[in-house]
């Protein structure tokens, strides 16, 4: 390989790079001399410089690397601001999900979904365009807010019921709210009514004596009954247990 043909593969080496690479470990894998490689760099940097290009071949240390000009720092600077001002954070990510599933829905109502306040993050993805006003609430007058085509766009949806559903498996919240609430209106106590934290509970001989005496009540017959006028001396049954 020729000074004149190792230019394009060595400026391809410098562009992969992710650290300063040294001329010996270039020359290693161009599989071409030291010297030569040096002699390469150095007209490359100077080409660079001479044509005015918005980078330049810089050595740092014991390599070289491709950098850019710091005269155009600032609109670089600018691109890379407006590029992590244009990604979402998290809590506007979370508050578009809840509109999005919850549409029409008022401000107020995703503030208490998410138990923080929303107002800065609906600005924002309004002014993103992500949401949409949707008219007012005919309960409260509070404006309510619905994703715009643009979400459906950025999605790459046609319709908002290509949503994929959320936790299919669990119940809806109303159904959930509302076994909730059955569930703490049930009394814990038995039907006399609930129990105090004073009420004593019984032992187990009081509990023995409370179901002989219940069994005994029960064997006793209701409508059938002897008067005690009706029952017999002790005469007149020896009389009527000799043979006739």
């Amino acid at each position: 390989m020729t000074d004149t043909t190792i230019t394009a593969p060595l400026e391809a080496l410098l562009l992969m790079a992710t650290e300063p690479m040294g001329a010996a470990e270039l020359a290693q894998a161009l599989d071409v001399p030291t010297p030569v490689v040096w002699e390469a760099l150095e007209e490359l940097a100077r080409f660079y410089d001479e044509t005015g290009r918005g980078f330049e071949l810089r050595q740092v240390g014991e390599g070289w690397r491709y950098y850019t000009r710091p005269e155009h720092h600032e609109v670089i600077a600018h691109w890379v601001l407006e590029g992590q001002q244009s990604r979402l954070s998290q809590a506007a990510l979370e508050t578009l999900a809840v509109v999005a599933y919850l549409q029409p829905i008022s401000r107020s109502r995703v503030g208490s979904i998410r138990g923080v306040n929303v107002d800065g993050v609906m600005r924002t993805l309004a002014t993103r365009g992500l949401i949409e006003e949707a008219g007012h609430s005919e309960e409260t007058g509070a404006m309510l807010w619905r994703t715009s085509p643009l979400f459906l766009e950025k999605m790459g949806y046609t319709t908002l019921d290509q949503l994929p559903p959320i936790a299919p498996h669990l119940p809806e919240a109303s159904l959930l709210e509302a076994e909730l609430a059955g569930l703490a209106e049930t009394p814990v106590a038995g039907e006399d009514g609930p129990m105090s934290e004073n009420s004593e509970i019984p032992t187990a001989e009081q509990a023995a004596e409370w179901a002989e005496a219940e069994a005994s009540e029960s064997a006793q017959p209701d409508d059938v009954g002897m008067a005690a006028d009706e029952v017999p001396d002790q005469d007149e049954l020896d009389r009527l247990s000799e043979p006739s």
